[in-house]
């Protein structure tokens, strides 16, 4: 077994399922091999390496996720990795109705070599959040970010560290009192791994080394909680960064969204 194969094996293992305590409000229901998560901006479904069912089997599987949400007048995520079993999945969702979003590089760095002094440029600070104004002012940053509403973001974060606080630690970069980049990292009791997300930076900020430092701040609390490894669903953008800083890309993930304003 290669490196790679050992890190994606024990992703599939550890990583598949959801962090066991959900916010408030958040509900986990299992449907056969899936785990449906409820209660949050949208639905989420996700699943083991291969789901274990074919043909018509899978497609009806397929429809109850897509039913149940739109029971709800909700959209839904059915989150797939690139080496998810059977290969006609993607196929089956889109013939369903579920439309593929960008896809991501799944990488995984042992946070030990991550645990660097963040170098940031000078004036830029950063900072450990837990108030409900920093989550509302980092979803304002990525709503400039991406160009759209992403105020569910701010609720998002509250409701996470409200129900969990040992479980996710927020970080902004600022200056000048304006938040620049932010960024969190989550834990995942029970297992080695914790998950860095986050991380969009304001693009007059870009390139001057604060993801890096995000990173490797992020990377220093996850030592200190005895984390081995930590794992990113990487953009274009990002995924040069981390592999440079050591991370191993493992796979590909991919969202395919069903969404009751499509129909």
């Amino acid at each position: 077994m290669t490196e790679i194969d050992g890190l994606l094996a024990a992703y599939d293992e550890q990583m598949r399922g959801a962090p066991p305590n959900p916010p408030s409000g958040v509900t986990y229901e299992q449907d056969g091999p899936l785990l449906r998560i409820v209660g949050q901006y949208r639905g989420l479904v996700t699943g083991p390496r291969d789901v274990g069912v074919r043909g018509g089997e899978l497609d009806r599987l397929i429809a109850r996720q897509r039913d149940y949400f739109a029971a709800r007048g909700e959209a839904v995520e059915w989150k797939t990795r690139g080496h998810d079993q059977p290969s006609d999945l993607t196929d089956r969702l889109q013939a369903a109705g579920f439309v593929p979003e960008e896809q991501e590089t799944v990488l995984i760095g042992r946070a030990k070599e991550m645990a660097t002094s963040p170098v940031l440029p000078d004036g830029v600070s950063l900072r450990r959040v837990t108030a409900d104004a920093d989550m509302h002012r980092i979803a304002a940053m990525e709503s400039t970010v991406w160009g759209r509403d992403m105020s569910w973001l701010g609720y998002d974060l509250i409701a996470r560290l409200s129900a969990v606080p040992d479980e996710i630690a927020v970080m902004v970069a600022e200056a000048d009192g304006e938040v620049l980049s932010a960024a969190w990292l989550v834990f995942r009791a029970g297992t080695q791994f914790a998950g860095l997300w986050g991380g969009s930076t304001l693009s007059v900020w870009r390139g001057r080394g604060i993801y890096r430092a995000l990173v490797a701040a992020r990377a220093g609390l996850a030592v200190d909680r005895g984390v081995r490894f930590l794992q990113v669903d990487a953009s274009d953008d990002s995924a040069p960064i981390l592999r440079r800083l050591g991370f191993h890309a493992v796979t590909t993930t991919t969202p395919y969204v069903w969404s009751p304003s499509q129909f």
